[in-house]
């Protein structure tokens, strides 16, 4: 190799980001990386990933949502939305579904695929009291997905269920304690049973260090490959 090109190669040969040997499992790399822009970013921008559905006929349909729940064993990822939307209709029809992590500032991606099952109703519960309040005004005004005229109907809505629950006065005056609005019956968690994940971040010269884990169920365990960038 002439000095020229070993100059110019030396700078890529350094330690894999992923490691020189990969680990049997990669969920604590995925939770390290989630918790790292968790909090940098914030729980709007950090916890966010696109999940891609399909509809009956197969057209795909991707949208934004956030991760709420990690699980190691088994792993899973779980978030939560209306159970009459247009994403959960196309989950409860094909539960298939990959879902993406990109966190630009650190370049990094995380890939998922997995099959959905509706969370536990203890999950859901658990999960919805430790919601803002206006938020879960909002899981019980909102009918997602379907269509609407002005924006006021919404406002109107969140004033009617305010009133049902006995909610009165300046929303951002009130105690986010003490006040009892349990779960709609239509609203809910979903987990993706994770069967592969593939972790990707950067490296100069497009060298990027790349790898996918699948896993067995059965064995609960991964089986781990290298990927070319």
């Amino acid at each position: 190799m002439n000095p020229l090109t070993k100059a110019l190669i030396a700078p890529l040969l350094g330690k894999s980001p992923l490691g020189e040997e990969l680990p049997e499992n990669p969920m604590p790399i995925f939770r390290a990386w989630f918790d790292e822009a968790l909090k940098a970013l914030g729980k709007e921008a950090g916890p966010a990933m696109a999940i891609a559905t399909t509809t009956p006929d197969g057209t795909p349909s991707v949208r934004m949502v956030l991760c709420k729940l990690i699980s190691n064993d088994p792993p899973t990822v779980t978030f939560f939305t209306n159970y009459e939307s247009r994403k959960a209709k196309e989950l409860d029809s094909n539960p298939n579904i990959a879902a993406v992590f990109h966190w630009a500032q650190f370049t990094r991606q995380v890939r998922i695929e997995g099959t959905v099952a509706r969370a536990s109703a203890e999950v859901s519960d658990a999960y919805f009291r430790s919601r803002p309040l206006l938020s879960r005004l909002g899981a019980w005004a909102s009918a997602q997905s379907k269509p609407m005229g002005a924006r006021e109907e919404l406002v109107a809505s969140v004033a009617s269920v305010a009133a049902k629950f006995g909610v009165s006065g300046a929303l951002s005056a009130m105690s986010e304690e003490g006040d009892v609005i349990p779960r709609p019956p239509f609203w809910g968690g979903y987990e993706i049973r994770i069967h592969a994940m593939e972790l990707w971040t950067n490296v100069s010269g497009r060298l990027h260090d790349r790898a996918r884990w699948t896993y067995d169920s059965n064995a609960k365990a991964w089986n781990s490959t290298r990927l070319q960038p």
